[in-house]
């Protein structure tokens, strides 16, 4: 399998969530540092500004952390995605790539001879349960609480898998407007605990250790046949969608 990553995006994403964290720090120490200053009885301008900079320094910083925690959770947090998707796929023809970053809203693409996909992925680990176009995690009240804080939710997958898909499928029309472009949602923490019925969107473990994984799910899918990529087709999509 060839594999071809936005090293690029992903070093620049990385540092700015490296930033973001010490310039948000650095904007509660200094408010800290100013707003203990003693106010003057004579400048009243400056205790003016000095009243009013906690208003302006705790939105500032906080809005800045979370920015920094939703960076930091995309691009720096282990596992990575595009490594564990990868050791996944191990195996698979290789007459695959696996596209990373590149294609967004669908983070990864993998175009194989069983077909093209838009893979979108979570992080999250804990009890995770999945019905239809549903979604429910499990955690006690002081998790979820903390939960806010590590901006950690798992939304709708679903929901964002099929959009993924959706927008991946316009951007192939031109080149080849008769592949259908699959969905699918693959967790990469092992520690995750899946309960799924009847998903709307194949719901994947990205751990071969645990079921059901990427490894099986395309080995199973190789004897469906369905219509991928000609060479020449990946081409005309590299052209078209690569920097």
């Amino acid at each position: 399998m060839r594999i071809e990553t936005n090293e690029r995006l992903a070093k620049r994403n990385r540092r700015i969530a490296q930033y973001m964290f010490f310039a948000s720090l650095g904007v509660l120490i200094l408010g800290f540092l100013v707003t203990s200053q003693p106010l003057a009885e004579s400048e009243e301008d400056v205790n003016l500004v000095l009243a009013l900079l906690p208003a302006l320094v705790l939105p500032t910083a906080v809005v800045m952390t979370m920015v920094s925690v939703r960076m930091t959770n995309l691009w720096v947090r282990p596992p990575r995605p595009e490594e564990v998707i990868a050791q996944g796929l191990k195996g698979i023809s290789n007459k695959s790539v696996l596209y990373s970053y590149y294609h967004f809203p669908a983070r990864h693409v993998l175009i194989a001879p069983q077909g093209v996909f838009a893979i979108v992925t979570r992080f999250q680990d804990g009890r995770i349960f999945n019905e239809g176009d549903r979604w429910r995690v499990r955690k006690n009240p002081l998790v979820r609480l903390l939960s806010v804080f590590r901006l950690d939710n798992v939304g709708n997958p679903t929901f964002d898998a099929l959009r993924a898909a959706q927008i991946l499928q316009a951007k192939l029309a031109p080149i080849a407007p008769d592949i259908e472009v699959q969905p699918l949602i693959v967790f990469v923490d092992p520690r995750v605990q899946l309960q799924v019925n009847e998903p709307t969107v194949p719901v994947l473990h990205a751990d071969p250790k645990h079921t059901p994984n990427l490894k099986t799910y395309f080995r199973d899918a190789a004897r469906e046949k369905r219509p991928t990529l000609t060479p020449e087709q990946i081409t005309a999509f590299e052209e078209a969608t690569l920097p």
